[in-house]
């Protein structure tokens, strides 16, 4: 499950595709604060290049841009929340919302986690090490990620999500930096974000079948709401 969870079977469920397209347009939205144009803006870039691999349609990535740039009148504003807490079982939760009401989401919340326990700010984070993540994929022939992440200044690595890529660990300030310099180290950037790690994950294994289940249906409860861009949790593997 490692540190950012996913459901499984997520990405071959019917809604999947839509949910997806939900996020990225409230990522492009946040990121075109900064800036609408893309060779301008390297968070709104990369995000604008994983729309485009995704097949997001031209019009609503459009829209998208124009939300986050304030033109037109559908200009929306969305804020960053995180809700941290516990799973059944005690296992650390760090939940990302995008929202455009937090007055609507934060009651949300305290239903979903109404199975758990929702904390407040800072009750699971000093459990958890803020980092910059960037899954990047070799680029040509023989690229090494161990010199790659040493010569880019990543701190640390491990697999990325797909087989043959690699998953980039730095200091948060230095998310921009190491994305711009690993492709002259022969790879190429997938996606890049901050996100949350463990500190000390709880082993699967050390749970029964049933409160695994019960872990799981939990995480898919929260992943589901529409706010939810993404849920860290404290489980290894």
């Amino acid at each position: 499950m490692g540190a950012q969870w996913k459901a499984k079977g997520k990405d071959l469920a019917a809604n999947a595709r839509g949910k997806m397209f939900t996020k990225l347009v409230k990522e492009i939205t946040v990121a075109a604060r900064n800036g609408a144009d893309p060779a301008s803006n390297a968070r709104l870039r990369l995000v604008v290049e994983q729309a485009r691999k995704v097949s997001m349609p031209k019009d609503t990535l459009d829209r998208a841009l124009k939300k986050g740039s304030g033109v037109g009148d559908d200009a929306t504003q969305y804020e960053r929340v995180m809700y941290e807490g516990y799973a059944p079982h005690q296992v650390a939760v760090m939940v990302e919302c995008l929202t455009d009401n937090v007055k609507r989401t934060a009651p949300e919340m305290r239903v979903l986690f109404r199975k758990g326990q929702l904390g407040t700010s800072g009750s699971v984070a000093w459990d958890f090490d803020h980092l910059g993540m960037i899954e990047a994929a070799p680029a040509t022939p023989g690229a090494d990620a161990e010199t790659a992440a040493i010569e880019a200044g990543a701190e640390d690595l491990e697999p990325g999500e797909d087989a043959g890529n690699t998953l980039f660990l730095t200091a948060p300030a230095d998310l921009d930096l190491v994305s711009r310099a690993l492709p002259a180290q022969g790879f190429n950037v997938l996606s890049m974000k901050l996100g949350y790690k463990p500190k000390n994950p709880v082993d699967p294994t050390s749970l029964s079948a049933e409160a695994l289940e019960e872990v799981e249906a939990f995480l898919a409860a929260i992943d589901a709401h529409d706010d939810v861009q993404e849920v860290y949790v404290g489980l290894a593997g």
